[in-house]
């Protein structure tokens, strides 16, 4: 941005200089050549265009002389003149160049991210949580206004349709842990789930359905998760209407921006040193005050788990608890 306007201000000054140029021909042609200022002036213009109609009258050896630096004057300051113009505008299109490049290689660096498949009112928000979250993610949009406001939001992006195999790719759906799909129409998000489980069988993948039929569709396509925002929006209006307190304290633990607690899973690794013991054993709520919710095995979630329940490698705990205390957690399943 420091060289384009840098510059443009010489441009300007170079523009300055061509109307001195112009000015001092004028009133030079008017002393030297005594002849009237539209003569000057365009004995001015034809001479340092180089168009060459002929002069307006005969030169004296004074005029000849001035005429010859007229020319090497304004020659001068009109190559100057188109030469930052040019530069201008070979730079400007370099740095667009260089800028996609670059976020070219920075989708391509990416491993175990997540893609997110449209940036309309359902994108934005789950975008900005993954970013509160410090996870890294692409956002896929084929909306140019919109696109420009993701570029805005300093998100990386890849403008195209998520339909596509090739913008999938350039998105880096073979190397990402995630793929979420809330695309405008239910259409467009079973075409993408199907083409993302082709270009990559591990993927995760969560899908938006409106109506009920797609969700078997999507499912039937690869999704791993469908969500129908519109039924579960309105079930948690009826619930805050019947249970508000409950509700208020769902909507406190899964914030990520919450300071009290949140609800998270952690995967137990093999090499970890809660394997093979009980909860009451590792007394995580007497050590570092986390709370075990739940603890997903081979598929199942059993809730509330009971003292005598023996944490296996590969479970998946569901813990409430302080975000510092969480960290705790995290790194005791390592």
């Amino acid at each position: 941005m420091m060289i384009i306007s840098t510059t443009s201000r010489k441009l300007y000054v170079s523009l300055v200089l061509f109307c001195f140029v112009i000015v001092m021909g004028t009133v030079g042609y008017r002393l030297i050549e005594e002849w009237s200022l539209l003569e000057s002036l365009y004995m001015t213009i034809i001479t340092i265009t180089t168009i060459g109609y002929g002069e307006v009258h005969t030169l004296d050896p004074p005029g000849r002389i001035f005429t010859i630096c007229l020319v090497i004057a304004g020659l001068g300051v009109a190559f100057y003149s188109i030469t930052l113009l040019t530069r201008m505008l070979i730079e400007g299109e370099l740095l667009a160049v260089l800028g996609r490049r670059k976020l070219e290689r920075k989708i391509k660096e990416l491993e175990n991210h997540f893609v997110i498949c449209g940036y309309g009112r359902f994108g934005k928000v789950i975008a900005r949580n993954l970013a509160d979250r410090g996870l890294s993610f692409v956002v896929i949009e084929k909306d140019e206004k919109v696109f420009s406001r993701l570029e805005e939001d300093g998100f990386l992006g890849v403008f195209g349709d998520a339909t596509q195999d090739e913008t999938l790719i350039n998105a880096g759906v073979n190397t990402a842990r995630c793929l979420i799909s809330v695309a405008s129409s239910d259409t467009d998000n079973v075409f993408i789930v199907l083409s993302a489980r082709q270009l990559n069988a591990n993927l995760y993948i969560v899908a938006r359905a409106d109506e009920e039929e797609s969700e078997r569709k999507l499912l039937r396509a690869g999704a791993n998760k469908v969500v129908a925002p519109y039924r579960i929006g309105a079930t948690q209006m009826a619930q805050a209407a019947v249970q508000p307190n409950v509700i208020d304290f769902i909507e406190i633990a899964t914030q990520t921006t919450s300071l009290e607690f949140q609800i998270e899973e952690i995967g137990v690794k093999p090499t970890s040193t809660l394997v093979e013991k009980s909860l009451k054993d590792l007394g995580l709520s007497r050590r570092i005050g986390v709370i075990i919710i739940g603890v997903k095995r081979e598929g199942k979630m059993f809730f509330n788990p009971s003292a005598e329940t023996v944490i296996n490698a590969g479970d998946i705990l569901i813990a409430l608890g302080h975000p510092d205390q969480l960290k705790q957690l995290e790194q005791m399943v390592f």
